[in-house]
């Protein structure tokens, strides 16, 4: 029957707990033991000798696991939240180019007259029209009448516009309103400016019926935009009816450089994408390049995986602190404690029980800092979400493995003080 062999080596609340040898029958010396529960204890009395040094050395682990934890349940909760909170505007907008001479420079018009129409008879369409910028002669200014600041002529952009531009545009209107489908069936000659460009040309009121000359062709203001949510170039630029325009200017469908903006109801802007080209050219729809805004689903992946690389690297710098931190307190505390090892070896312990005393010392630490560092961490998840009224979400598996790499911290941390420790010879160490 094996005896245990208590006595304490130096003060604190250090114990030795080593099974010695057993004689066999046959006058042999077994090696002696050294128990996994006596291991765990003499790891927990080594942590608590020195509190203040033991809670400084954990807090680097601390440190490391919190961000961890944080990171990942932070970025699971915000890309949860993307899809919501995910630009609307841009995922249900949809632009088409007229590219037909680039297909075929003996191509008729990209859009056809009735355009606007055939897109938004699609499913998921809410507005839609075709737009471009008219080409002025260099003598052509804009300015305004009655006579006023702009009596010059300003140098300003015109844009013809079916009303479903400005539809989709989503203006904000500070005077008038804005032309509609009758104005441009019967094309009127009315205009609608942009704030800063009203401002330019001296209107500051519609209540005086304002109009503005385009070169010697006279427009009636009917609306001043304050802003749009989409567009924004309209708020510097006068804007008329297209049908208006190709009376007075020509034919869009010449124009090389005509474009139809559509909004679309959230989800559908890529199924109109791929639907428009064909719908507007069923003969050529090359002849149309739609253009629409990435798969939500793929840039949240790519944000949530470059905000995971970004706050990992981060969290991993802060656990090899940490993991200095340990290293170094367990060298320092092999050095103190030399007598205690040399008295364990003299007392029959081996190297390998010495290892395995400061590698559970230096896990203990780890495992502390990787408890603390995980509570503080989904505490911080769970903080913000409820600061931003957001629906935390921390996986079950980084909870569980949180503990588990503060471990492996510490136990690769004293790998080398643990080393130090088992090479330290007996006879050398009493007499110090």
């Amino acid at each position: 029957m094996s005896l245990r062999r208590p006595g304490r080596l130096r003060p604190g609340p250090t114990r030795l707990r080593l099974l010695p040898g057993r004689r066999g029958g046959d006058g042999t010396v077994e090696p002696s033991r050294f128990a996994v529960r006596d291991a765990l204890a003499e790891s927990l009395a080594g942590v608590q000798q020195r509190p203040a040094r033991s809670a400084l050395t954990t807090l680097g682990t601390v440190l490391g696991v919190g961000t961890f934890v944080a990171i990942l349940g932070l970025t699971a909760t915000t890309s949860s939240q993307i899809d919501a909170r995910f630009n609307v505007l841009t995922a249900t907008q949809v632009e088409i180019e007229d590219v037909a001479t680039e297909q075929d420079e003996f191509a008729g018009p990209g859009f056809p007259a009735d355009a606007d129409a055939r897109v938004e008879r699609l499913g998921g369409v809410r507005h839609a029209g075709v737009y471009y910028e008219v080409r002025l002669d260099a003598t052509d200014a804009v300015r305004a009448a009655p006579v006023g600041a702009g009596a010059e002529g300003e140098a300003i952009d015109v844009i013809a516009a079916s009303p479903g531009v400005l539809s989709a545009a989503v203006p904000t209107l500070t005077q008038g309103r804005l032309y509609d489908a009758y104005h441009s069936r019967t094309k009127q000659r009315v205009a609608v400016l942009g704030a800063s460009t009203a401002a330019r040309l001296g209107i500051t009121t519609l209540a005086t019926h304002p109009a503005v000359f385009i070169g010697d062709e006279p427009f009636t203001v009917v609306g001043i935009i304050g802003d749009v949510e989409r567009k924004a170039d309209l708020l510097l630029s006068v804007v008329v009816p297209r049908t208006t325009a190709d009376e007075v200017w020509g034919n869009a469908s010449e124009r090389p450089d005509a474009h139809m903006l559509i909004a679309t109801d959230l989800g559908a802007a890529q199924q109109v994408a791929r639907l428009a080209p064909t719908a507007l050219r069923p003969d050529h729809p090359e002849y149309l390049k739609a253009v629409a805004p990435p798969d939500p689903k793929t840039l949240r992946t790519n944000v949530t995986s470059d905000l995971n690389q970004l706050f990992l690297v981060l969290a991993g710098i802060c656990l090899i602190i940490g993991a200095v931190g340990i290293a170094n307190t367990t060298l320092v505390a092999v050095l103190e404690r030399t007598g205690e090892i040399g008295l364990r070896r003299a007392l029959g312990a081996r190297g390998r029980h010495i290892t395995v005393q400061f590698l559970a010392e230096s896990g203990a630490l780890g495992t502390l800092g990787g408890l603390i560092g995980t509570s503080l961490g989904t505490l911080t998840v769970v903080t913000v979400a409820l600061v931003r009224d957001w629906t935390p979400v921390v996986h079950p598996a980084t909870v569980a493995s949180a503990p588990a790499v503060g471990l492996v911290t510490g136990v690769l941390a004293g790998l080398y003080p643990a080393w130090r420790a088992a090479r330290i010879e007996p006879a050398e160490a009493l007499r110090r």
